[in-house]
C-alpha cells in the first residue's frame, strides 16, 4: 500500500512542476490545485497509519472521499476553469479518486482479515472441559426424522427446497386452486398478518406455497421435497399442534403417471418404517390435484392385525396425494401439454409418534428432558 501512495505523489509531482502552458490563462489555478491533490494523497498515506479500526477507516473514507470532502471542492472549483485546465485537473482528480479507493479497499481488506482472525481466537472452545458426567445435548426427535427424510429424498435423486414461512393469500391459496370461498380461507383456520393494506399475508398452513415457487422458476424436470414449518389454528390435542411440520414433495417431468406415485410413495415408506410395512391408497379430495388419494400405513403398533390405536382396522392414515392439477400448472405458465406431475404431503410430527409409539404428540413440544433424552 506504501508504494502505491509513493508512485502515486511521485506522479503528482512531476505533473505539478510540468510546463502547463496548455493550461491557458487558468496556469497558476492549476498549479494550486494540483499541488492540493498532491497533499491530499500525503495525509491519506500519513492518516491511514493510525487506522486500527473499520469504523475508524470508514470516518477516514468519508472525509477524503466523501460528499463534502476536499475532493469534491476541488471538482466544484472546476467550473471557473477553462476547457484545458479542466481537462489537466479533471483528470488527475477522478485518477487520484480511483487510486484512493483503492487503497482503502486494500485497507478495509486488511482489517476484516484482522478482526475475523481477532473473533475466532476469542471464540475458540476447548472442548477438553466437557466431562463424561456433562449432560450432552442432541438434535430433537423432529429435527431427526426431517434429515433422515431428507437424506432418503436426496438418494432419489431429489432437492431440497425451502421457503419463507410468511406468504401471500395468492401462494397459498389461489394458486393451488383453492376458491375463495373454500374453508381453509377463514380466520378459523389460518393465521393471518396485520400488514399490507389489504391484509392478504398469512403464516404459511402447508408448505406447498414452496411448490408454486419452483414451478414459476421454469426449471424443468422437477424433482424436490419442501420440508419445514406451517401453521394451523388448531387446538393442542394428541393429534393436533398449532404449529407443526410438514413435508412434502413435487415432480414435475414428461410424462408422470399416477403409476409414478404409488411407487415413491412405496419406497419412501418402506425405507423409514421397513420392508415389512405396506401401503393403500384410498380416493381422497384435495382441490391442488386431480385425481387425489390419501395414503395409509399398516399400523406400527399390531402389524396390521387390528388395535385400539388404529380402531382395529389395522392401517393409518400418514398423508395425501395425487397428481398435480392442471389449473395449478396453468396458474404457474406451465404447459400442460408437455409436462405433468405429481403431489404429496404429510405431517413430519406424527410420522414421529406413528414411528416411535408415541400416544401424545404434545410430548414432543413440552421440552421434558426425561421424554427427549429418549430419542
Amino acid at each position: 500500500m506504501d508504494n502505491e501512495i509513493d508512485q502515486e505523489n511521485s506522479l503528482l509531482k512531476n505533473i505539478a512542476s510540468s510546463d502547463l502552458s496548455s493550461a491557458g490563462e487558468n496556469g497558476e489555478a492549476v498549479k494550486k490545485l494540483l499541488s492540493e491533490l498532491d497533499g491530499l494523497s500525503y495525509k491519506v498515506k500519513i492518516a491511514l497509519e493510525d487506522v486500527s479500526t473499520l469504523l475508524d477507516l470508514d470516518a477516514l473514507e468519508s472525509l477524503y472521499l466523501g460528499k463534502k470532502s476536499k475532493l469534491t471542492e476541488i471538482k466544484r472549483e472546476l467550473g471557473g476553469l477553462d476547457f484545458d485546465a479542466r481537462r489537466i485537473v479533471g483528470g488527475k482528480l477522478n485518477d487520484l479518486r480511483q487510486d484512493l479507493s483503492g487503497i482503502f479497499k486494500i485497507k478495509r481488506e486488511s482489517l476484516q482479515k484482522d478482526e475475523l482472525q481477532k473473533q475466532l481466537a476469542e471464540d475458540i472452545c476447548d472442548i477438553t472441559e466437557i466431562t463424561e458426567t456433562d449432560l450432552y445435548g442432541h438434535l430433537h426427535l423432529v429435527s431427526q426424522i426431517r434429515r433422515e427424510l431428507e437424506d432418503i429424498f436426496l438418494g432419489l435423486g431429489y432437492e431440497i427446497a425451502e421457503g419463507n414461512e410468511a406468504e401471500s393469500d395468492w401462494y397459498n391459496f389461489t394458486a393451488l386452486n383453492i376458491d375463495p370461498d373454500h374453508p381453509a380461507r377463514t380466520m378459523q383456520d389460518s393465521f393471518y398478518l396485520d400488514l399490507g393494506s389489504d391484509n392478504s399475508l398469512l403464516l404459511r398452513t402447508h408448505t406447498s406455497p414452496v411448490q408454486i415457487h419452483l414451478l414459476e422458476r421454469g426449471k424443468f424436470p422437477i424433482y424436490a421435497v419442501c420440508p419445514g414449518r406451517v401453521y394451523r389454528r388448531d387446538t393442542a390435542d394428541p393429534r393436533h399442534l398449532p404449529v407443526f411440520h410438514q413435508i412434502e414433495g413435487l415432480v414435475v417431468d414428461k410424462g408422470i403417471t399416477f403409476a409414478d406415485l404409488r411407487g415413491t410413495v412405496e419406497v419412501f415408506i418402506q425405507a423409514i418404517f421397513g420392508s415389512k410395512t405396506r401401503t393403500r391408497l384410498r380416493p381422497g379430495y384435495f382441490p391442488f390435484t386431480e385425481p387425489s388419494a390419501e395414503f395409509d400405513i399398516t399400523c406400527v403398533i399390531c402389524q396390521g392385525s387390528g388395535c385400539r390405536t388404529c380402531s382395529g382396522q389395522g392401517w393409518v392414515e400418514l398423508g395425501g396425494c395425487g397428481l398435480v392439477h392442471p389449473k395449478v400448472l396453468e396458474a404457474t405458465k406451465v404447459d400442460t401439454d408437455i409436462y405433468s406431475g405429481f403431489a404429496f404431503g404429510f405431517g413430519i410430527d406424527r410420522l414421529a409418534i406413528m414411528r416411535h409409539n408415541i400416544f401424545d404428540i404434545r410430548a414432543l413440544i413440552e421440552n421434558d428432558i426425561r421424554f427427549l433424552t429418549q430419542f
